[in-house]
């Protein structure tokens, strides 16, 4: 598999719609980067947010995801409890090409604070916006900005096309739309 650079991200996301809306140089004056990098995309987080709350201490079960185990909030800056963890999702829609895996790692700047952004790889054939976990690893109330950089996307192309793509097999997050919490 090959890292695919600045110039294939452009093509694909210009002419493809890979990535929407797309960024194609990096924006940092105030903020946490996000666009274009030489073998990325920094995507945003939106302003949409999921924090996850034990008001009703509900058991965190994958099988059986209790929605209210959160709260909901549109904000510009949202505060994730000491210990605990927000669900978001990016600001750019994703249409990952057949013949290529996308892997996402967090942010440097949030990773210094002590901040984890965790996606699974997108798999060849997936679209829909991306959702994000944010893990508040400290003691503290820690903020994360919307509309700002959040992780960045490494693009690898595969030596041919798989043999099923997720579109294929018609994966369950498909096409998803805002902050999607687990389904079965």
């Amino acid at each position: 598999m090959a890292i695919l650079s600045d110039r294939w991200i452009r093509t694909q996301a210009t002419e493809q719609g890979m990535i929407e809306p797309f960024v194609e140089a990096q924006r940092r004056e105030g903020c946490i980067s996000y666009g274009l990098s030489s073998y990325g995309y920094d995507a945003r987080v939106a302003d949409e947010f999921k924090i996850f709350t034990n008001v009703d201490s509900a058991i965190v079960d994958p099988k059986d995801f209790a929605a209210n185990s959160f709260v909901d909030r549109k904000t510009d800056v949202c505060v994730i409890p000491p210990n605990s963890f927000a669900l978001a999702r990016t600001v750019e829609y994703f249409r990952v090409p057949e013949d290529v895996l996308v892997i996402c790692l967090g942010k440097s700047t949030y990773a210094r604070c002590g901040i984890i952004v965790n996606v699974t790889p997108l798999e060849p054939g997936w679209e829909g916006h991306v959702t994000l976990e944010f893990s508040n690893t400290t003691p503290l109330p820690a903020r994360i900005y919307a509309n700002e950089g959040a992780c960045q996307f490494l693009f690898l192309k595969g030596n041919e096309r798989c043999e099923t793509s997720y579109r294929d097999r018609a994966g369950k997050y498909m096409g998803q739309r805002g902050v999607t919490l687990p389904r079965l």
